[in-house]
């Protein structure tokens, strides 16, 4: 039975709430070793537009080709090119990076899915050269397999709000304060991070929201010739996919939305219910680890809890040495352990090894474990920037903007439903109330009034886009059609159900859908 051949390597594979959001992957394909960024991205603010304004003001982008060149194996590249500012198109632009992988049958070729593995801040360039592990041979067949890296991430742009030391001290600051000092410590690293966002990217950094990328998403379906969309959404891609879907419904192909975010919730709607979802994964770890020799936890779904919530505040206490450039602290133990929650049974199994030597009073592991998935070197330097860049949409797409005083009072009451992970988790918003720009969405439902059936894919136990808000958005499409993974981890396609996959298979080849109420183990 296949499963996903993805390790979920960038940090935009984390938390919505602490860096954004969560990424069905960002790992690359043995099959497809080159990964060479794409050679014609910018990574410039922004430039001077030199076309004249047109009679219709996007004519210039939609009537665009792409120039694509051989970037490393059947891989082409080239650069979109979209209005910085939607608002005036005629001003400056962003020339945004695009790959594809050509379909391996062109003469049974359906078209092109473009894909985007989440985040926000996942690369979608980074998603399409793995894309021999992560899509069955039917849909590589049929499909051109097309990754863009969205506005303010990877090569598009990029958005950078911290130094590398910086992003440091912002990951591994203590989300738990105690006392007053503690706090004003945080609100310190919050104000750092939202000041340094106006500064090193004060071009762009307010032009990034998921209703910018989906109308550059429009862009680059017009300029690869398609009539309609067809997409493929994992995790915070389902949100760019359901904001297309309701800007454009009558350019909407085949779409799947996996993993799905609710586009109602509010910031603090959407960590709370991460909170709880983490939870209730934390508990399922447990209770796997309990049937396994090789378990560090004592034997009980509580008191195996109990243990790893005791060994989080010793962490508070006296963080742990490690062999690598820096002890293991509360902020980054925690960190870690969210992380590994992912993607079991692989993410599950190194995380009782690193707990284990953890306990033991080394946590080099953990936190070796923890640069992986972050993308942090040994010497120190972050590979991309999606810490930056997930920070940055979240604080577009929803307008909610707490003070310390009523994160606090939230923190608290998130015990109830997630004892480990809620205060945590809760203070992770805080940033926001510094931000120097103003939101540009009001979170609402979707419809997508008159497209056609839309593939929703919801896993019960899936700790970062919990099963409800599959639910709620399937309820929210007029045409979709809910698909349900009965079991553990992020996103349901290529998860290790072989149910799942072919009814994802089936309906990208065939247009077919799964019938309503489809639950697959």
């Amino acid at each position: 039975m296949r499963r996903r051949r993805l390790a979920a390597t960038s940090a935009a594979a984390a938390l919505m709430v602490l860096l954004g959001a969560c990424s069905a992957g960002g790992g690359t394909d043995p099959a497809a070793p080159d990964t060479s960024t794409p050679p014609a991205a910018s990574s410039a603010p922004a430039t001077a537009s030199p076309h004249p304004p047109a009679a219709d003001p996007l004519a210039q982008y939609h009537e665009q080709r792409l120039a694509w060149r051989g970037c490393g194996g059947a891989f082409e590249c080239a650069t979109l090119t979209v209005p910085l500012d939607y608002a005036h198109p005629e001003g400056s632009t962003l020339g945004l990076a695009v790959v594809r992988l050509p379909a391996s049958k062109p003469d049974q070729r359906l078209g092109a899915l473009v894909i985007n593995p989440g985040g926000p801040g996942g690369s979608g360039v980074e998603y399409a050269r793995a894309a021999r592990g992560v899509f069955d041979a039917p849909v590589r067949q049929r499909y051109d397999i097309v990754g863009f890296d969205p506005r303010g991430v990877g090569a598009s742009a990029p958005v950078e709000c911290l130094t590398d030391a910086q992003t440091d001290a912002y990951v591994s600051a203590d989300q738990t304060p105690d006392d007053p000092g503690e706090r004003r410590a945080l609100e310190r690293i919050a104000r750092q991070f939202a000041a340094g966002c106006a500064t090193r990217a004060a071009d762009t950094y307010g032009h990034i929201s998921t209703a910018a990328v989906a109308r550059d998403v429009d862009v680059l379906r017009a300029a690869l010739g398609e009539a309609k969309l067809n997409w493929f959404g994992a995790s915070y891609g389902t949100f760019i996919g359901a904001t297309y879907a309701d800007l454009f419904p009558g350019s909407v192909g085949r779409m799947v939305l996996d993993g799905a975010i609710d586009p109602r919730l509010s910031n603090t709607d959407l960590t709370e219910g991460q909170a709880a979802g983490f939870e209730d994964a934390l508990r399922r770890f447990v209770a796997d680890c309990n049937r396994r020799t090789s378990c560090p936890l004592p034997a009980g779904v509580d008191a195996g809890v109990a243990r790893i919530q005791q060994f989080f505040a010793s962490l508070d206490a006296r963080p742990l040495p490690t062999q690598l450039d820096r002890p293991l602290n509360q902020g980054l133990g925690m960190l870690a352990v969210l992380y590994y929650l992912y993607f079991p049974p692989t993410d599950w199994q190194q995380l009782r090894m690193g707990l284990q030597e953890a306990f033991a009073g080394d946590g080099t592991t953990l936190l070796d474990m923890l640069d992986f998935r972050m993308q942090r070197t040994l010497g120190g330097k972050y590979k991309d920037n999606s810490i930056d860049a997930l920070v940055a949409v979240n604080a577009l797409d929803h307008r909610d903007r707490l003070t310390t005083a009523e994160i606090a009072a939230r923190a608290e009451r998130s015990r109830a439903k997630a004892p480990t992970f809620g205060p945590y988790l809760a203070w992770s918003d805080l940033v926001y109330q510094y931000w120097k720009v103003p939101p540009a969405m009001t979170p609402h439902a979707v419809s997508a009034p008159g497209a056609p059936p839309i593939l929703v894919v919801g896993t019960t136990h899936d700790p970062a886009t919990p099963y409800a808000w599959a639910q709620a958005l399937a309820d929210q499409l007029d045409s979709a059609v809910l698909l349900t993974r009965d079991g553990d981890g992020h996103t349901g396609y290529g998860m290790g159900s072989q149910c799942t996959d072919e009814a994802v298979d089936a309906y990208l080849v065939s247009g077919t859908t799964p019938p309503p109420g489809t639950v697959c183990s």
